[in-house]
């Protein structure tokens, strides 16, 4: 194996993690792009990106252009005499003349197995198109979007219950794992590298937050497929009594009802049962307006008359 000198380019918690992973193997990490720093907070102070900050603890130099379309910041990156770049939701587009700087090119960790999701939100899509299995590809880039040369895959199983954040650990912990062995025999695997099939892929659009609202007269597994994926990004919601509820979770029923979907049809002490188009879901946690994610079974305890069955959610805060 040779000691590779690595530029990292990344900018969120899950960047940040692949680049804690490299940083532990044999290889020299000479400097790390990471996006300006934003304002966040209430005060909209300046924030470091998570990959800054852990830069920043390892002593490697870190550097935040802009854009990379820039000369100055091509001629700054060939200076580091590169062997590869390594990018992870880096979140600026790479020019093809930044592609042809480093010796061995750029590598891109990807959390899915291509071709099957390209673009932004893969593990969202992935969740909402009910896929069984997702993975993490490392890829050789190119001009297109995730089409390029595949070096390496690793399949991560979706398990029912898994949420948005269950699955991007999940494959965050694959992640840190293929890239370090990807780095580990680079040259071996650029020899040999596996071509997408184009006809298999699917474009991968960023999630907007209308597809948060929850359509009724969807199948229960879509619902629930819906608040899963809402899970620490654009949480599921709906209206009832005029107010604007976020789901937190939800289990699909199996019992059937001859209702309107959307109605509350029964209730116990742990959920109330909602139906959907095909069957039901039973709703375990939920969020009040200006309130902490409760557990229904906490409000129910409370306030039983909130979500008394023949109640209605709607689509907007006005009753059909």
């Amino acid at each position: 194996m040779s000691v590779l000198r690595i530029v990292f380019a990344g900018t969120p918690a899950f960047a940040a993690a692949h680049l804690a992973a490299i940083s532990d193997s044999a290889h020299e990490i000479v400097a790390v792009y990471t996006q300006p720093d934003r304002p966040s907070g209430r005060g909209k102070k300046l924030s470091a990106s998570p990959v800054k900050e852990i830069a920043l603890t390892k002593n490697i130099p870190v550097y935040q252009p802009s854009s990379l379309r820039d000369v100055d910041a091509q001629n700054q990156l060939a200076q580091l005499d590169a062997d590869v770049l390594v990018v992870v939701a880096y979140g600026l587009i790479l020019p093809k003349e930044v592609l042809a700087i480093p010796k061995f090119g750029c590598i891109n960790v990807h959390a899915s197995l291509l071709p099957r999701w390209r673009g932004a939100a893969p593990i969202e899509r992935a969740l909402l198109a009910g896929d069984k299995v997702s993975g993490v590809t490392i890829m050789q880039m190119d001009e297109g979007l995730d089409t390029g040369d595949m070096l390496l895959k690793t399949e991560v199983p979706i398990k029912q219950s898994d949420t948005r954040d269950d699955i991007e650990n999940n494959l965050c912990s694959a992640g840190q794992q293929a890239i370090v062995a990807a780095l580990d025999n680079l040259e071996e695997l650029l020899k040999n590298p596996e071509k997408q099939d184009d006809s298999q892929s699917c474009y991968a659009e960023k999630l907007a937050k209308a597809e948060a609202l929850i359509d009724w007269n969807s199948p229960a597994e879509t619902v629930n497929r819906q608040v899963r994926v809402g899970v620490g990004r654009f949480p599921a919601y709906s209206y009832l009594n005029g107010q604007r509820l976020r789901i937190l979770e939800v289990e699909v029923s199996q019992s059937t009802f001859d209702s309107r979907p959307g109605t509350i049809v029964d209730s116990n002490k742990d959920s109330f049962i909602v139906q959907c188009g095909e069957l039901a879901v039973s709703i375990l946690q939920i969020q009040l307006p200006g309130k902490n994610v409760v557990s229904v079974r906490d409000i129910l305890n409370s306030k039983p008359e909130l979500f008394a069955v023949g109640k209605t959610f709607t689509a907007t805060e006005k009753s059909n």
